[in-house]
């Protein structure tokens, strides 16, 4: 297996992420004034779909495998992540969504003007990835001098670790504005595998939430 293998890499991900992840994206679109289409990039088996499919009247997903697990009722296009383009019109949906997708590619910035060019003029895109700057992977980089969740074990999965600042820095690059960065909430305590309690996890997000969500619209006609 190589670093350019995409579809070995996506496997590797067993096509789902956790729920708190899920939840904090669904969480994160009821704060949108938007339906419609969404777009699920990087859907892996489309568990998304059901923190989500009552806001919008039609989820489509795309990934570079398509898993047996996705719901067969659902529209599913195949993709390349890393060199290609989602084969849909621009502005194909309302909201555009990446969840744990962008750390597994070679070239984050050009997937997010991929999104932009997906989302409809005034649609939302939401992007996720794991959180860099928790306390948890702050004491990995320390100890071992790697992110918690880009260490040797996680390679060729994991390829792109970005920090806050990159995630904001990109959102401007690319034009979005009412950009806002949220947190899961939910993190896990260093050498266990118990989490922090929530209430903990509220009063420091950014220190105890091990995954980022990044919230933000693309311009239109308004703006």
């Amino acid at each position: 297996m190589t670093a350019l293998d995409i579809t070995a890499r996506t496997r590797l991900s067993r096509g789902a992420s956790g729920d708190p992840i899920y939840r904090a994206v669904a969480n994160a679109l009821q704060r949108t004034p938007v339906s419609g289409t969404v777009l699920d990039v990087g859907c892996g088996t489309g568990s998304l779909c059901g923190y989500v499919q009552e806001q919008f009247e039609q989820y489509v997903g795309a990934d570079a495998v398509h898993y047996d697990a996705f719901p067969v009722e659902q529209e599913f296009h195949a993709i390349d992540l890393d060199s290609g383009r989602v084969p849909v019109s621009d502005g194909f949906a309302d909201e555009v969504k990446a969840v744990e997708v962008i750390e597994h590619l070679e070239n984050p910035r050009q997937f997010a003007r991929e999104l932009t060019r997906l989302a409809k003029p005034g649609g939302w895109i939401v992007v996720t990835t794991p959180n860099q700057l928790s306390l948890l992977s702050k004491l990995t980089l320390i100890v071992f001098n790697e992110f918690n969740t880009f260490r040797a074990g996680s390679y060729p999965a994991h390829l792109t670790a970005l920090l806050e600042v990159d995630l904001r820095r990109i959102a401007r690059e690319c034009g979005w504005v009412d950009v806002q960065v949220q947190y899961t909430g939910v993190g896990r305590v260093p050498g266990t595998a118990w989490h922090w309690p929530r209430w903990m996890s509220h009063l420091a997000p950014r220190a105890l939430s091990d995954n980022v969500v990044v919230v933000a619209r693309k311009p239109g006609s308004q703006d």
